[in-house]
């Protein structure tokens, strides 16, 4: 390990013990709990090409990450066609039976979500997934990462009176599990998520799965990691226990 990163450790150690006693954990879905903005991406790039938008060439990562990331379906209808919000609507719902049929075969779970997963378990937490999904890809994807049995809510963005970066998702999470947001943390990949968890009033732990550092740093997480092997992660958890030991 280098300086730096173990300086980074050191940082993160004490971010959520303030949050002791511990009574919750709320996740997003894409990005967070699998990779699968690669999905998102492709089907955007290929059904964009097909239509002939911005000329035939296809889009590129950085457009995806600007434009689509993170965000609610009917915001990136009206970013992708501005004039013509039904034919947005319409192409976005295409894109994610195109997305679903891929999933089905080729989502796979974000490293240490395990882990995680069983830390979470054995220390008797609740837990929500918060999404901007639709239901249907929540669903999917929540089943297809053998998690079906694991959360004890799943918070639609669409289905809220605002979608993230707005804090209703989170807040409505919290609601659901009758959870404090001073006892409970996120974990989010996008900025869009990393905003609403913040202004729900809870840390957000920032996975770096995809989209840059220097933006998600921008929304104000308590720390970013790689994924839920990294060490900044059980430094802090770990930090947790002692606190609670305390």
């Amino acid at each position: 390990m280098t300086a730096s990163s173990d300086n980074s450790v050191q940082s993160s150690k004490s971010s959520l013990t303030r949050l002791v006693p511990l009574e919750a954990v709320l996740f997003d879905i894409d990005g967070t709990l699998c990779d699968s903005d690669p999905l998102h991406y492709y089907a955007f790039r290929e059904m964009l090409q097909e239509i002939g938008f911005n000329g035939g060439v296809p889009i590129t990562e950085e457009f995806f990450i600007d434009t689509v990331a993170g965000k609610h379906n009917d915001d990136i209808a009206l970013a992708l066609f501005p004039g013509d919000l039904q034919r947005g609507l319409k192409f976005v719902d295409d894109k994610e039976a195109m997305f679903r049929r891929m999933a089905a075969d080729q989502l796979k779970p974000l490293n240490g979500l395990d882990k995680v997963r069983k830390w979470i378990e054995n220390h008797g937490l609740k837990r929500a997934a918060v999404t901007n999904a639709p239901r249907a890809n929540a669903e999917l994807m929540i089943s297809k990462l053998g998690l079906s049995d694991f959360f004890d809510a799943v918070i639609i963005g669409g289905e809220c009176e605002h979608a993230k970066p707005h804090p209703d998702p989170y807040l409505k999470g919290l609601e659901a599990l009758k959870a404090s947001k001073d006892h409970t943390f996120v974990f989010e990949d996008s900025v869009s998520g990393i905003k609403a968890g913040v202004a729900a009033g809870m840390p957000v732990i920032g996975l770096a799965t995809r989209n840059p550092e220097q933006l998600l740093m921008e929304a104000k997480p308590t720390f970013l990691i790689k994924d839920y092997a990294d060490p900044k992660l059980w430094a802090a958890l770990e930090e947790l226990d002692k606190a609670v030991a305390r």
